[in-house]
């Protein structure tokens, strides 16, 4: 194998390695984005937990949940 042989055989590997890593980091981003988007998702939800159990705390839900009958009575 020639030294233009090797040259050429490196080059061919990091052309692949460089679409690779750009891949990836398209990859990433994306997740980056979901994990971002659940974060907030979550945070809502927590808010929202903590709104409905303050409400309970202070009495200002209409009954409790475990004294109402099922919808199918």
């Amino acid at each position: 194998m020639t030294n233009e042989d090797r040259l050429i055989e490196i080059e061919t590997k990091i052309a692949f390695q460089e679409d690779l890593v750009q891949e990836l980091n398209k990859i990433v981003y994306e997740q980056q984005r979901k994990i971002d988007r659940l974060e907030a998702l979550c945070n809502s939800l927590v808010d929202h937990i903590k709104d409905l159990s303050m409400a309970v705390a202070e009495g200002n839900v209409a009954g409790s949940a475990a004294s109402e009958r099922p919808p199918h009575y």
